[in-house]
């Protein structure tokens, strides 16, 4: 019997092409990794499964080879699959999917077999788990590399009497990535035979098989990343062609704030920083500012306001109007400049050439360095995030636990983790600008460093900032209503009708 419906803890399956510490390439690794223990600590039986990709060692994690062997069908053969085990926090037990020929490669994406890779993964993990006994109640799945799960289990393992109970989570970190391909990925998957009329792949004019639809599709619940991001999916601006579908399954969607691990994001205890501070000793935090300057080869001056950015170049993150900004920001605001990152090379060449114009008041690394980013929050007093879209972003939150007031544009997770400084009311923890544009985003650069230049009203935008719980408790407890809820809509589920055994 399915424990989804006794009075056990749920047993939870979380699917991620990356996880934290093993490999990450943006936001979605640090949720994967981070979430899991979470959960685990409230008395929940999750696990993680994730690729073993070759930069992985097996002997720096301490990952061992479980003694089980076992197929994976994929296209229209059998190939050999194996997992090894390792820890994350709290215990977790996380499994890597072995295959050399898959993974075993310089980087992680951008392989023109991604489709195949991905298929293999999933279809692996979920025979593994066959293999060692354990029977997930919930599977939760990540972007657009695990979405076809939710398709098998409504079709290829409807009535696998292992998994036929199995209810599934798909979670949107963000509609821009979907994972496109051809037609031929559907006999990869094996999931050919199940085609009906309403594909969800409708959306490409039948061309094409997007990952995405899929899991939104067929998955029992869906979520994504923060509340306002939810809502704005729904709508053409924000939902990437997708919107129309979102609409149709909105009955199943919610917003879950991601968390933050404030154990390792402290600065009271951050090993990286030139002085640890806390709220109540906030003015110890000057010594990283200088730090900063000085190791930034900028001038040295404490009472100049310090804006800062870590993120990828790209224009969804806002760079294009930073770019458009910059210089009448030093030229009229008497500011300090100093960014970390990478992306377009246009966004190179321009950062570069600001740097050498301005040596004493733009720096810029092109690189992602954490020991760099920790200073970095800890020693600039205003952080940047004028993002096209963000659908919950982490950078803003690293922001105001060390202090640094962020300005943002007022989207996604921006909304639901930034309280709009209220001058009247001495209120808020940062500075909000709407429309996507350049002199918006400018006149809410004044304003906050305006408010820069009374030390008191700071000091309290700073402490506010450093007393919001980002904590994962929160977002772990909101996630385990999430699953109970996808067990009892997968329990209420009535069977496809004959010729449409594809259908949700």
């Amino acid at each position: 019997m399915n424990e989804a419906h006794t009075s056990q803890p749920l047993k939870i399956l979380l699917l991620a092409a990356e996880v934290v510490p093993f490999a990450k390439t943006g936001g979605l690794a640090d949720v994967t990794g981070s979430l899991p223990p979470a959960i685990r600590a409230l008395g929940y039986d999750i696990r993680v499964a994730m690729p073993r990709y070759g930069r992985i060692d097996p002997q720096r994690f301490n990952l061992s080879l479980l003694p089980i062997t076992f197929t994976v069908p994929i296209d229209n053969r059998a190939e050999p699959g194996q997992l090894r085990e390792g820890r994350l926090a709290h215990d977790t037990p996380i499994y890597f999917v072995e295959n050399a020929r898959y993974f075993d490669r310089e980087g992680i994406y951008m392989y023109p077999d991604d489709a195949e890779r991905f298929i293999f993964f999933c279809r692996a993990a979920l025979e593994g788990v066959r293999q060692l006994g354990w029977q997930p109640d919930v599977i939760h799945c990540h972007d657009w590399q695990t979405a076809l799960v939710p398709n098998w289990l409504k079709t290829i393992y409807a009535r696998d009497a292992f998994f036929s109970t199995t209810a599934s989570v798909y979670t949107i970190h963000s509609l821009a990535f979907r994972g496109v391909f051809g037609r031929r990925v559907l006999e990869i998957a094996g999931i050919a035979e199940y085609e009906f009329t309403a594909s969800p792949d409708g959306i490409h004019g039948g061309q094409a098989v997007d990952f995405m639809a899929r899991g939104i599709t067929y998955a029992d619940v869906i979520s994504t990343v923060s509340p306002t991001y939810a809502r704005e999916i729904l709508t053409p601006e924000f939902g990437e062609g997708m919107d129309g579908l979102l609409r149709q399954r909105q009955d199943r969607l919610s917003g879950i704030l991601n968390g933050l691990d404030v154990d390792d994001y402290d600065p009271a205890t951050d090993p990286h920083l030139a002085r640890n501070y806390a709220r109540d000793t906030l003015e110890l935090r000057l010594e990283n500012k200088v730090a900063l300057q000085r190791y930034a080869g900028l001038e040295v001056a404490p009472n100049v306001p310090l804006l800062g950015a870590i993120s990828r170049l790209v224009d969804d993150k806002g760079f294009d109007l930073i770019q458009a900004m910059l210089e009448p920001m030093l030229t009229h605001l008497n500011i300090q400049f100093v960014l970390m990152g990478t992306g377009e090379e246009r966004y190179h060449r321009f950062f570069l050439e600001m740097a050498q114009r301005y040596p004493s008041r733009v720096a810029v690394f092109l690189t992602f360095n954490t020991s760099l980013a920790r200073r970095i929050y800890a020693g600039t007093d205003i952080f940047l995030m004028p993002s096209r879209f963000e659908p919950c972003g982490l950078s803003q939150m690293i922001a105001m636990r060390y202090g640094s007031v962020p300005l943002v544009r007022a989207v996604g997770g921006l909304v639901d983790t930034v309280q709009e400084y209220d001058p009247i009311a001495q209120t808020g923890t940062g500075f909000f600008f709407r429309p996507y544009e350049a002199m918006a985003f400018y006149t809410a650069a004044v304003r906050a460093v305006e408010m820069y230049r009374h030390s008191s009203i700071w000091r309290g935008l700073q402490q506010r900032g450093m007393e919001q719980d980002f904590s994962w408790q929160a977002s772990a407890r909101a996630y385990i209503e999430l699953y109970q809820h996808a067990c009892a809509l997968h329990a209420q589920a009535q069977p496809a009708p004959p010729g449409q055994k594809g259908s949700p």
